[in-house]
C-alpha cells in the first residue's frame, strides 16, 4: 500500500482557541472561583493533546515509515522542560523565602516530583494521607496534570511504535495504520473510563489524580487522530454545527460540573471531552481559520492560546503565594492577575519560545527548510493534524518559483525594495522543493572546506538572534521594571513588619492564683491574641508541623495499619485504683499525651488506656473518611474497643470525635444531631451509664502550612470558632445532660473570647488545623483532672 501523506496544514486556530478557553476557565477557578467547573479546562487539555501528538507521530509515519522516538522527546523536552524547570526552580527558591521551613521542603520536593513528572502521584499519595490530606496547598499543585501527560507520552509513542510493526505485513495491508491506531486508542479509552468509573466511587482523591482514571481523555483526542481521513468527509455545515455544539457543551461544563462532586472524574468527565472532541471532529475538513467559530478563533483567543502553556505553569504559584504574601484587600485579586499576566508574558517570550527554537538545542525556526534524512526525522512536525493533503505520485524535484534575490541566505531576513535586492543578480531564482539526493565526492576531488559545513548553523543562528534577541530584551526589561514596582509597593504596604496586624486587644488582668488552672490558660490565649511578632516557641511551630502524628506516644494505638493491644496502650500504675478510657478518632488521639500524663502524675492513683483509630468517629453509623485503610478497618476496631470496656469496666470512658459534619457511608448527610446522637449509641453500648465523659476537640484552626510564614503575624493564624462546632458541642451537652452523662469543654484552654490562636505562652497549640501538639495536650493535664475531679468522675487527690 502506498504510505499515507501527511497531516500538513497550517495551525489551527480553534485549537488554540480552546486552548486559551481552557486555561482561562482553570485560571479564573484558582483565582476567583469563577466559573466554579473551570478546572475541567485541563480535561480539554488532556484530549487536545491526545489529538495533536498522536496526529503528529501518524504524519511521521505515514511520511517515512517509521517514528524517531529520539526525535519526538528531543521536541517535546523542548516543548516542555525550559519553562518547566525555570517555574519550578524560581518556585522553590520564593517558598524558601516566604514560606515557614516546613512548607518550603515540602515544596522542594513537589519541585523534585514535578521535574521526575510523578507529581500526580505525589499529590494523590499525599490527598489520602488522613493526616496531610488538609495540608497547605503546594504552589506548583498545577503541575500534576503535566505529569498525566508527560507518562502517557512515555508509553503512548513507543506502544504505537510496537504496535504498528508487530501487526503482520498482511494484516497491514488490510489493515492502514490508522486503523490500528484507532482500535489501540479506543481499547485504552474504555478500559481507563471503566477504572475511572470504579475509583471514582472508591477513592475519588486518587481517581483525580492518577494516570490510569485519566488516560481515557488523552486516548479520546489520539482515537481522533486517528480517523481524521473520515472526519474530513464531514459536510461543512455539519462541521460548523458540530463546532458551535463543542463551544456550548464546554461552556455548559465549567457552569456545572461542581469542584466537591462525587462523579468526578467519572463520568462527568465526558462532558467536557465529549464537547472538545466535537470542536476538533468539525474543525477537521475546513478553514483552518475557522472564521465561523470567531469565539474561539479571533486574534486574542489565538494569542491566549499560544502562551496557554506559560499561562497555566505561572498561574498556580501566583495565587498561593499572593495568599501568604498579600494583606486581604479589594485590590488584591487584581494585583494577582496582573502578576499572573507579568510573569506568563515574560516566560512565553522569555523562555518558551525563545528556546523551543534554539538551533543549540535541535530547534528548527518555524518556516524554515526541513532537514533531510535521518534529519527530517528530529525537525519540528506539522503542529495540526487535519485533512490529508494530495501527494504526487513520484518524488520530483519541481522548481518553486521565488522572489528573493540570488545569494539569500535562508533564515535571514529579507525586504522586497530593500538594499539586499538592488544586486543587479536579483533576478528570480527557483529552488527544488525536495532536495537532491547527497552525492559523494570524486575520487581525487578537492575536499571541501569544513568552514562551509558551520555556514547552516551560523545562518541558523543569526536567524534566531533577529527573531528572538529584542523580543528577550524588552521582555526582560519590563520584567525587571515591574518586579521592582512590585517589591517596592509590597514593602510599603506591609510597613516594612507584618503584611498582617491584629486588631487591638485590652491586656488581660493578671490571673488570680487558684487551684482552677483556668484563669491562667485564658491568660496565656489572650496574650497571644494580642501579639503581633512571633514569640521564641519551644519546641518551634516548623518542628511540631515536621513532627505531625507522629511525635504522639499513641499514635500505633490509632493506626489502621496495626491491631492495638488495650495493655500496650496504658499507661500508669496496673494496680491504679481508677482506670480511665479514652477513645475515639484522632480527635482522642492528639488528647492520649494529657491522659498519660494524668496517669503518671497520680501517684499511682489512676491508669488511663487510649485507644482508637484516627479518622474513624465512634459512632454506630459509619461515617465516610477517604484515608488510606480506615474504612476496612473502622467497624472491627469499634468492636475491639468495645469489648476491651465491657472487660475492664474501667471507672469512665472519655469519648472525643472531630466535630465536623459528615456523611454516612450509605451517601447520606448527617447533621449536628445526628451525629451527636449517633456518637451517644455507640457509648450507650460500652454498658457505662452515667460514666460517659464527652471530650469535645479544638475548634477548627487555620492550616498553619499556609498562614504561618516570616511574613505573617501571629494574628494570621488565629481563627474564630466556627458554626459547626458551636452546633456540635450545643447537641453534645444537652444530649449528655438527658442521659447523666458529663462533658468537658476545649475552648477554655484553646480559644480566647472565641479566637483561637496558633500559640499559647511559649507553646504551639496545634501541629495542623485540628490537633493538638504532644506539649500543649501535657500542658493541659492540670485543667483536665481539676475538670474531672470536680465532676466526680475521678476522686479529688
Amino acid at each position: 500500500m502506498t504510505p499515507e501523506p501527511p497531516l500538513a496544514s497550517p495551525p489551527r486556530r480553534d485549537i488554540q482557541g480552546l486552548r486559551a478557553l481552557a486555561v482561562l476557565a482553570v485560571v479564573g477557578a484558582h483565582a476567583v472561583g469563577w466559573p466554579a467547573g473551570g478546572f475541567v479546562g485541563v480535561d480539554v487539555f488532556f484530549v487536545i493533546s491526545g489529538f495533536l501528538i498522536t496526529g503528529m507521530l501518524l504524519a511521521e509515519w505515514s511520511t517515512h515509515g517509521r517514528v524517531s522516538l529520539a526525535g519526538f522527546y528531543a521536541r517535546r523536552a523542548r516543548r516542555i522542560l525550559p519553562a518547566a524547570l525555570v517555574t519550578l526552580g524560581v518556585v522553590t527558591g520564593a517558598a524558601f523565602v516566604v514560606f515557614n521551613s516546613v512548607r518550603a521542603d515540602q515544596t522542594l520536593w513537589d519541585a523534585v516530583a514535578a521535574a521526575l513528572f510523578v507529581s500526580n502521584w505525589r499529590f494523590a499519595a499525599e490527598g489520602t494521607d488522613y493526616f496531610h490530606a488538609a495540608d497547605a496547598i503546594s504552589p506548583i499543585q498545577n503541575f500534576w496534570s503535566l505529569s498525566v501527560e508527560e507518562q502517557f507520552y512515555l508509553v503512548w509513542p513507543g506502544f504505537l511504535v510496537l504496535l504498528l510493526f508487530v501487526v503482520p505485513l498482511s494484516a497491514r495491508r488490510r489493515w492502514p495504520a490508522r486503523v490500528v491506531v484507532a482500535l489501540a486508542a479506543a481499547a485504552v479509552a474504555t478500559a481507563s473510563f471503566a477504572w475511572a468509573l470504579m475509583q471514582t466511587d472508591m477513592q475519588p482523591t486518587l481517581a483525580y489524580f492518577s494516570t490510569l482514571t485519566r488516560a481515557w481523555e488523552l486516548a479520546a483526542g489520539a482515537f481522533l487522530a486517528a480517523v481524521v481521513p473520515l472526519l474530513a468527509r464531514i459536510p461543512r455545515p455539519v462541521g460548523v454545527l458540530l463546532g458551535w455544539l463543542g463551544v456550548v457543551g464546554i461552556v455548559v461544563s465549567v457552569g456545572v460540573i461542581e469542584p466537591t462532586s462525587d462523579a468526578f472524574p467519572a463520568p462527568w468527565a465526558a462532558l467536557p471531552v465529549a464537547a472538545t472532541c466535537l470542536v476538533l471532529a468539525g474543525g477537521v475538513g475546513g478553514d483552518p481559520r475557522q472564521r465561523h467559530l470567531f469565539p474561539l478563533s479571533n486574534p486574542v483567543m489565538v494569542f491566549i492560546g499560544d502562551m496557554s502553556y506559560s499561562l497555566y505553569l505561572w498561574h498556580f504559584p501566583v495565587i498561593v503565594f499572593a495568599a501568604t504574601v498579600l494583606p486581604a484587600s479589594e485590590e488584591q485579586i487584581w494585583i494577582v492577575l496582573a502578576a499572573i499576566a507579568v510573569l506568563s508574558l515574560a516566560s512565553y517570550f522569555i523562555v518558551e519560545q525563545p528556546l523551543r527554537y534554539a538551533p543549540w538545542l535541535g530547534g528548527r525556526m518555524p518556516g524554515a527548510a526541513p532537514a533531510t534524512g535521518a534529519g527530517a526525522l528530529a525537525s519540528e512536525p506539522p503542529r495540526v493534524p487535519a485533512a490529508p493533503v494530495a501527494r504526487p505520485a513520484a518524488a520530483t524535484a519541481r522548481p518553486a518559483a521565488a522572489t528573493r534575490p540570488a545569494g539569500w541566505t535562508p533564515g535571514s531576513r529579507y525586504f522586497p525594495g530593500s538594499p539586499r535586492s538592488a544586486s543587479p543578480q536579483a533576478a528570480p531564482v527557483t529552488a527544488p522543493v525536495v532536495p537532491p539526493e547527497p552525492v559523494p565526492p570524486r575520487a581525487g576531488a578537492p575536499a571541501r572546506d569544513p568552514a562551509s559545513a558551520l555556514e547552516p548553523t551560523a545562518a541558523a543562528g543569526r536567524a534566531w538572534r533577529e527573531r528572538f534577541g529584542a523580543q528577550i530584551f524588552l521582555a526582560t526589561a519590563g520584567l525587571v521594571a515591574v518586579s521592582l514596582a512590585a517589591a517596592t509597593w509590597v514593602y510599603s504596604a506591609s510597613g516594612a513588619g507584618p503584611v498582617i496586624q491584629p486588631p487591638a486587644f485590652a491586656a488581660p488582668a493578671a490571673p488570680l492564683l487558684a487551684e482552677d488552672p483556668t484563669a491562667q490558660l485564658q491568660a496565656d490565649l489572650a496574650a497571644a491574641v494580642a501579639a503581633s511578632t512571633w514569640p521564641e516557641l519551644h519546641p518551634s511551630l516548623d518542628e511540631v508541623m515536621a513532627q505531625s502524628s507522629g511525635a504522639n506516644p499513641a499514635h500505633d494505638c490509632f493506626s489502621p495499619e496495626v491491631t492495638p493491644d488495650p495493655a500496650a496502650c496504658t499507661w500508669g500504675s496496673r494496680e491504679a485504683p481508677v482506670h480511665l478510657y479514652l477513645v475515639g478518632d484522632s480527635a482522642a488521639m492528639a488528647y492520649a499525651p494529657a491522659l498519660r500524663a494524668i496517669a503518671e502524675s497520680s501517684g499511682g492513683q489512676i491508669r488511663s488506656t487510649t485507644i482508637g483509630l484516627y479518622g474513624c468517629r465512634f459512632t454506630d453509623v459509619l461515617v465516610q473518611n477517604d484515608g488510606e485503610g480506615i474504612m476496612a478497618a473502622c467497624e472491627e476496631r469499634k468492636a475491639l474497643v468495645q469489648r476491651a470496656i465491657v472487660a475492664d469496666q474501667p471507672a469512665a470512658v472519655i469519648v472525643s470525635n472531630a466535630f465536623t459534619l459528615g456523611r454516612s457511608t450509605a451517601g447520606e448527610d448527617l447533621s449536628a444531631e445526628e451525629l451527636v446522637a449517633s456518637t451517644q449509641a455507640e457509648a450507650a453500648s460500652y454498658g457505662m451509664p452515667g460514666r460517659i465523659v464527652y471530650l469535645a476537640p479544638p475548634p477548627q484552626g487555620v492550616n498553619l502550612g499556609a498562614c504561618y510564614s516570616p511574613l505573617s503575624s501571629p494574628f494570621a493564624c488565629a481563627s474564630a470558632v466556627d458554626d459547626t462546632w458551636k452546633a456540635l458541642w450545643s447537641a453534645t451537652v444537652a444530649a449528655a445532660a438527658a442521659s447523666g452523662d458529663h462533658w468537658i469543654d476545649a475552648l477554655p484552654f484553646t480559644c480566647w473570647e472565641e479566637i483561637c490562636p496558633a500559640f499559647a505562652g511559649t507553646l504551639p497549640i496545634r501541629y495542623d488545623q485540628t490537633h493538638l501538639t504532644v506539649p500543649y495536650a501535657e500542658h493541659i493535664s492540670p485543667y483536665l483532672t481539676w475538670v474531672l475531679q470536680e465532676q466526680g468522675v475521678i476522686p479529688h487527690g
